[in-house]
């Protein structure tokens, strides 16, 4: 197997993941940005849970969720004539949602810093929600979006015990970096294990320092 196979694999997916993520995190932050409603607490514990839970359990979950018996596995096998289950497409969706609540947590946060004036200018001015969203709310939450997204997206690049529930470590399928350096230190190849390892840290290493980069001094 070569080194580079389960690096490309990990950034295909990651790159994906953080995509479909950061997606869902920024329309969940808007509908949620300013709204008191009865069940918001529920709703928005739910959503973070994969921050505070354990990876087999999220793992475990997806299993429950996209199985062959469930509704959305027949009906995703039905659409691609395959399961989810132990393919590549699975390791996308480990990645992505144990990505998004550090992306809905810190959109989130950027969207309740902007000043609700603006807001409400832009509503008598016309402006619609996309508009209020692409005009006003990104450009001034810019900061906390990008932070967000990086934060996310190396919480995604790491994740292993969710992956390997859902998508297994099959090489040149899903095998992905935290994955590959579980089955090299089994296999006593702790050599290659560490060049993953340094890659991992590495990419970590730039992303959390992009990350204290962008974080306004006091």
């Amino acid at each position: 197997m070569s080194f580079w196979n389960p690096v490309l694999l990990s950034f295909q997916v990651i790159v994906l993941a953080s995509l479909i993520a950061f997606t869902g995190a920024i329309l969940a932050a808007w509908l949620m940005r300013g709204r008191r409603f009865r069940g918001r607490l529920l709703l928005e514990t739910f959503l973070m849970l994969p921050l505070v839970l354990p990876p087999t359990v999220i793992g475990f979950a997806l299993l429950v969720l996209f199985g062959r018996n469930s509704w959305a596995g027949q009906l995703y096998e039905l659409l691609f004539s395959q399961p989810i289950v132990f393919t590549y497409a699975a390791a996308v969706l480990a990645a992505a949602v144990v990505a998004f609540p550090l992306m809905y947590q810190t959109f989130r946060s950027g969207f309740e810093t902007v000043d609700a004036d603006l807001i409400a200018a832009g509503r008598q001015l016309g402006a619609g929600n996309w508009e209020l969203l692409r005009w006003i709310l990104l450009p001034l939450a810019w900061r906390s979006i990008l932070t967000g997204f990086m934060l996310g997206t190396a919480r995604g690049l790491g994740e292993f015990g969710a992956t390997i529930m859902i998508a297994g470590s099959i090489p040149g399928r899903t095998e992905t970096m935290p994955t590959a350096i579980y089955n090299a230190v089994q296999t006593g190849n702790t050599v290659t294990a560490a060049g993953w390892v340094a890659v991992l840290i590495a990419f970590s290493f730039v992303l959390l320092a992009a990350v204290l980069r962008l974080t306004p001094k006091e």
